[in-house]
């Protein structure tokens, strides 16, 4: 959802500034955080159309439903606190600053590392456990596994052989 409404304010303004989030609970979606843009975006339409795309349709306050998926983008509660962007963050990170001068704000910390095991150079875990989660999103979709909902999950541990020089290997 927040990808969207990213998406949404790039293309109005390709100068936006979003730090964007998005949280769920009991057929409710908060979309809130700080934007400067000077595209008109209309948050709650962006919200309920991306809450439809993932495949949201059905909420029944019963936990023992076998029919609620949890939230429906149609009768959803959608709450958006969006306010613009701090003029402190604003003077720090980009007004002011020459391209090259330009900062990341104040959101957000990226850690990682790259591998040789596959050949996008991603750990292997992460690339099997990406291509279960979109076969699960392909199976619900197509109806092959009817039962699943939106919010199916994956998990993929790998033994590894360590070699003397060090290096490992996936069993």
């Amino acid at each position: 959802v927040s990808d969207a409404v990213l998406d949404a304010c790039l293309k109005a303004d390709p100068f936006s500034k979003v730090a964007c989030e998005t949280a769920t609970k009991d057929n409710m979606v908060m979309c809130f955080g700080e934007i400067t843009t000077a595209g008109k975006i209309d948050y709650e339409a962006i919200v309920r159309a991306q809450i439809r795309e993932i495949g949201f349709d059905s909420f029944q306050d019963d936990l023992s439903s076998v029919n609620s998926k949890g939230l429906n983008w149609q009768d959803c509660e959608v709450l958006v606190r969006i306010n613009k962007q701090s003029p402190d963050i604003a003077g720090g990170v980009h007004v002011g600053k020459s391209d090259l001068d330009v900062g990341a704000g104040d959101q957000g910390i990226m850690f990682g590392y790259a591998s040789d095991e596959t050949e996008n150079f991603m750990p292997l875990t992460h690339m099997m456990a990406t291509q279960l989660g979109k076969r699960l999103t392909d199976v619900r979709k197509d109806g092959s596994l009817w039962w699943l909902r939106p919010d199916g999950k994956t998990q993929v541990t790998i033994e590894y052989q360590q070699h003397a020089d060090g290096s490992v290997t996936p069993l």
